[in-house]
């Protein structure tokens, strides 16, 4: 019989392309998805259309969730909450570092063969276009403030710590900023949409590290088999500068590119305004101080490892981009 693998996260963007991966490889999967009445809808149709076994829980409540992994020979946890605004938010860590402890003994009492967790390259430091970041840099994200690296951090931490002290059996990987169809909420996708809808007069100073999503579930899979235990494994692509990507994405999606490019300090400037506004209105704004000085940034990172150690392929981020944005057509979002 193939081996059952439980996949935390089950609902999100990369966590529908995990399931649909191991399907496709023969695996029997087990998903928990977060319940109705935290998110205010049912488990997406795309799972539960699929011949899964879909379960509903709550990370940072342990007890919804007792003996999800029973049966189970791995586990894949790519459940994490991605707010980044506002910075400071107490549920951000609750379900990606309390969440982590939960899941990590879930999986200590299935004694699972291999645990995967995902977490994110923002835990490592990173470096300019000549000079990458990899898995041996020192996380440098907590100069942002932000909840949300500063907990995937806690968490990577965690799950270090059970290799260590529990010798569970755990890969880790990484992914930087996915691109790709099938983003139906839309995360990391609707900068897209903002693009084809005009709404992005200019560009940052910094850049990032790009990558389709496939590749990162591909590579996610990959390490239920391959990988060194304790070892971590930045799943990433193309670097490339925030002028280069957003001319990219519009060319690709046949609108015209931001043609401003936006000072560091403007940029700094306008996000302690946005910080003020969210004070008085006690709501977030359009964005935040952290998020101002993470774009004036270059995060980027090198790939070697992953492409060596799990096989993670590079499609092209044209290829990427043109299937996020074909996606979003046939579903009506664009």
């Amino acid at each position: 019989m193939p081996p059952t693998v439980l996949v935390t996260g089950a609902g999100g963007f990369l966590g529908r392309h995990l399931v649909q991966e191991l399907l496709a490889r023969g695996y029997h999967v087990r998903a928990l998805v977060r319940p109705a009445r935290v998110t205010g809808k049912s488990p997406l149709p795309p799972l539960t259309s699929l011949p899964i076994d879909v379960r509903e829980g709550d990370l940072s409540q342990p007890a919804s969730v007792a003996g999800l992994a029973e049966g189970c020979a791995a586990v894949i946890h790519a459940a994490a909450l991605a707010q980044v605004n506002p910075a400071r938010n107490p549920a951000v860590w609750a379900v990606n570092d309390g969440g982590t402890a939960t899941v990590l003994e879930l999986a200590r009492q299935a004694q699972v063969s291999r645990f995967v967790y995902v977490g994110t390259a923002n835990v490592f430091g990173f470096g300019s276009r000549q000079q990458p970041g990899d898995e041996t840099r020192p996380y440098a994200g907590q100069r942002y403030g932000l909840d949300y690296m500063d907990s995937k951090r806690a968490a990577t931490e965690r799950v270090l710590r059970a290799v260590r002290e529990w010798q569970l059996p755990a890969v880790l990987v990484h992914p930087t900023f996915m691109l790709g169809p099938g983003d139906a909420k839309p995360t990391s996708n609707a900068l897209l949409l903002e693009l084809y809808r005009g709404q992005l007069p200019g560009y940052p100073a910094g850049g990032k590290n790009y990558v389709h999503v496939h590749d990162v579930a591909a590579a996610t899979v990959n390490a239920l088999s391959q990988g060194r235990i304790g070892e971590s494994y930045i799943l990433g692509n193309q670097n490339l500068s925030y002028q280069e990507a957003f001319a990219l994405m519009a060319d690709t999606m046949g609108v015209r590119p931001p043609r401003f490019a936006v000072p560091t300090p403007l940029a700094r400037l306008y996000g302690a305004a946005c910080d003020a506004k969210a004070r008085l209105t006690r709501r977030p704004a359009q964005l935040n101080s952290a998020m101002a000085a993470v774009a004036g940034d270059g995060h980027y990172f090198s790939v070697e490892k992953a492409r060596r150690e799990l096989n993670l392929r590079q499609t092209s981020l044209e290829q990427a981009i043109a299937e996020a944005f074909h996606w979003f057509k046939a579903h009506h979002y664009a």
